[in-house]
């Protein structure tokens, strides 16, 4: 026996109605309870088909479906910091090393001639800051605009639109300047030091802002097969 369209229709029903609410991860599981179910039915044809999906269910455990979807979003987070290392790495080769190398010397010779320069510094950050939530919040806004749209949701899109783990990093910068004593004119590594993490914290920025949602539709296609064929054209 094989799931009638209206049996599958109801196995995505119910995946949404324990809390799985992208669809990549909702197709996955109906697979799975699909191919359950049916491997039932070859066994005893009697049962019933919302007895199988019981059955099924159960052996996911007192939690449901929420390990599956803990593992899922731990492997695409990881996948997500693999592709901001890498475009990071990318802005150390020639030529963008150059560009890299020039910022950081530049912003050295600001930071050790500067009078006041625990308020330059602490500004900087800020504006860093303030420039990447507000980015970050437009862009998961208009995330959910399309999803408004097209009624599915896709969890490695939430990661490169607004959900990612690298969001927590940036209240690094506040905890370093707390601890960090600007009572006497700021050396050569203090400078250097600050010099390095604002770049790197720029470029971060720009990558997950930027670079990354602009490739989007390239990874989603990469990473889900089924993506690429509802967006083909």
């Amino acid at each position: 026996m094989k799931l009638t369209s209206e049996q599958i229709d109801r196995l995505y029903q119910f995946t949404r109605q324990h809390y799985v609410e992208w669809y990549d991860l909702q197709t996955e599981l109906v697979d799975h309870l699909a191919n359950s179910i049916e491997a039932q039915w070859q066994e005893n044809p009697k049962i019933s088909f919302e007895d199988a999906l019981q059955i099924e269910f159960k052996k996911f455990g007192v939690f449901g479906f929420m390990n599956v979807v803990e593992k899922r979003q731990l492997a695409l987070q990881k996948r997500y910091s693999k592709l901001v290392w890498k475009h990071f790495k990318e802005f150390f080769t020639i030529p963008k090393i150059v560009i890299t190398l020039f910022s950081t010397v530049l912003l050295f010779l600001i930071f050790r001639n500067y009078s006041q320069v625990e308020i330059l510094i602490t500004t900087l950050f800020m504006l860093v800051l303030i420039t990447f939530w507000i980015s970050l919040f437009y862009q998961s806004r208009k995330n959910k605009i399309e999803y408004k749209t097209t009624g599915k949701k896709w969890l490695f899109k939430d990661i490169i639109f607004g959900h990612s783990s690298f969001a927590g990093l940036s209240y690094i910068p506040f905890y370093v300047l707390i601890h960090t004593d600007f009572s006497q004119n700021i050396g050569i590594l203090k400078a250097a030091f600050f010099s390095l993490l604002f770049v790197s914290m720029a470029l971060c920025e720009y990558i997950i802002l930027v670079i990354i949602p602009s490739k989007a539709e390239e990874y989603l296609k990469e990473t889900y097969p089924e993506y690429a064929l509802e967006n083909a054209n």
